[in-house]
């Protein structure tokens, strides 16, 4: 049984500008370019009756498009022994407003409440073995200043994920637009 979340795909142009903060850190699995997403919301396992009523609920979130920025590098736990690298986002309270109207669809569908705190992030790597302290300050001071193209958000994606030998492999189910008829193409 796949696992479930909401998230935005990221567009080539962004791709594009986290390729350089893809190498330079010793033995770690960097997440594969069509891999790349900034989750709203992790759902888990469901099957297939609660899936439909999950994407059902989804369909009904509507908002107004915004523009979204990728900024800055970190890893996580922030404290103890490193095993992500990922880039965060520029404070942007559209996609709070979004997030919320997500978990309030997603409640009235059943899924129960999230209790960790959001903290929105692009997977960039997993560590497979902590690298050194010296390897990951030199990393994260060179990539700190990091700051992507704005990018506009009129919309947000079901994805599947299924675990494999190499990690975790992500599937589109499902796409909803802010305002319908508007794709990701929308010139903000």
């Amino acid at each position: 049984m796949p696992r479930l979340f909401v998230a935005l795909d990221m567009p080539e142009e962004i791709k594009n500008a986290l390729a350089p903060l893809m190498r330079g850190l010793g033995d770690v699995r960097w997440t594969s370019e069509d891999q790349l997403h900034l989750t709203l919301r992790f759902i888990g396992e469901l099957d297939n009756g609660r899936a439909n009523d999950v994407a059902d609920a989804l369909s009904l979130v509507l908002g107004v498009p915004f523009n979204l920025r990728l900024k800055g590098i970190g890893h996580f736990p922030p404290r103890g022994e490193p095993r992500v690298i990922w880039t965060g986002v520029e404070h942007q309270p559209e996609l709070g407003a979004l997030k919320r109207r997500i978990d309030r669809a997603l409640g009235q569908a059943g899924i129960e409440r999230d209790s960790t705190k959001y903290k929105p992030h692009v997977t960039l790597a997993r560590l497979r073995r902590p690298p050194t302290q010296a390897g990951l300050a030199t990393y994260l001071l060179r990539h700190s200043l990091f700051l992507s193209p704005p990018f506009p958000v009129s919309g947000f994606k079901l994805f599947s994920s299924w675990l494999d030998g190499y990690g975790a492999d992500h599937q589109v189910e499902a796409s909803y637009d802010l305002v319908p008829g508007i794709g990701d193409e929308a010139d903000l």
